[in-house]
């Protein structure tokens, strides 16, 4: 009989490594591809002291450079962005840092105001997956799983990735217990150019009226933010290609919404000259998003911007995070320098 538990209990035992080893070969990696999918659990690797935390999608972890913020004004921020990262997401990542950390100041980029509704199953993998187990990251599930997925999916990747055999590669096995830094602080560097060409606007909308759950989650992080003496800032990247377009008519909601919960707001879109952005070297890829040149030139003015209005000094004098920053400063020049 004793014998009979001790064999039960070893083949338990070997089926759950087993198990978990499979899981471990068979989820993306996104080290080579889909890098920004490996965005969101860096974070944890990080030292929680930052003055400034950026949340939002593509366009906070390519336009905002902490390593600029750093370099130039002695502010420390993260950027804890994610592909197509939902507003339900970004107040729930938002919970999820403030367990660690009280910023100064949370900026958040507000183009996802436009989705009422989830949108991708695989763009949801790229920021749910890499959060730590907590209440924040289950409510961030339940709020962004499309018709097609379950709950236990995400408990047990191995459910939705069971079937990527084929697809297995050398870096599945290379990356198998530990991966590479793919980002600065968040950041995703793009050293690319490729000039933006076309000055083309939107296509007109028959109903410009923004989700109402868009304003439900915008509420929910300013009252987060007010009850932890946070600033809440809220950002329009100064990205508009015809593809991704920013309506003027949006804008406006946007702005009246700031305006009647006393937060900021600042678009960028119409300060691009002021800013000193070039469109044809400072984006990659068409005037979508910018490149290292650009997020630098917009990071150095947002930088001045944040000690002028919202009082963050200097801590450069502070010797622990010189020598932090001097090694994190290194590691970006050369990548800035080698190219990708």
């Amino acid at each position: 009989m004793k014998k009979n538990v001790i064999l039960c209990t070893c083949i338990l035992l070997l089926s759950a490594l087993l198990l978990g080893f499979l899981q471990m070969l068979l989820v993306p990696k996104y080290m080579s591809v889909s890098r920004d999918g490996a965005l969101i659990g860096e974070y944890y690797n990080e030292r929680p002291d930052h003055d400034v935390l950026f949340i939002g999608d593509c366009e906070v972890y390519e336009c905002f450079t902490p390593p600029t913020l750093w370099q130039e004004y002695g502010i420390t921020s993260y950027v804890r962005g994610s592909a197509q990262q939902l507003i339900w997401q970004s107040y729930y990542l938002l919970e999820d840092a403030l367990r660690y950390e009280t910023p100064d100041v949370v900026v958040f980029n507000v183009l996802a105001v436009k989705y009422g509704e989830p949108q991708n199953e695989a763009y949801n993998r790229m920021t749910l997956d890499g959060m730590r187990w907590s209440g924040s990251k289950i409510d961030a599930i339940r709020a962004s799983m499309t018709e097609e997925e379950s709950f236990l999916s995400y408990v047990f990747p191995l459910l939705r990735f069971h079937s990527r055999w084929s697809e297995l590669s050398g870096e599945d096995l290379q990356y198998l217990f530990h991966r590479d830094r793919v980002s600065h602080n968040g950041y995703l560097m793009q050293t690319a150019i490729s000039p933006k060409t076309s000055d083309r606007e939107g296509t007109p909308l028959a109903d410009y009226t923004l989700p109402e759950i868009g304003f439900e989650y915008l509420e929910k992080m300013r009252l987060l933010c007010e009850e932890k003496g946070i600033e809440l800032v809220l950002v329009k990247a100064p990205t508009n290609n015809w593809k991704y377009y920013w309506y003027d008519e949006w804008d406006a909601q946007i702005a009246d919404y700031a305006r009647e919960a006393g937060v900021d707001y600042y678009n960028f879109i119409p300060l691009a000259d002021e800013i000193g952005l070039d469109w044809s070297t400072d984006t990659y890829d068409g005037g979508i998003h910018l490149n290292v040149y650009g997020a630098e030139k917009l990071t150095s003015y947002f930088g001045e911007l944040l000690c002028r209005e919202y009082g963050l000094e200097s801590r450069a004098d502070e010797a622990e995070l010189q020598k932090l920053w001097s090694e994190k400063l290194a590691v970006y020049n050369e990548e800035k320098k080698r190219g990708n």
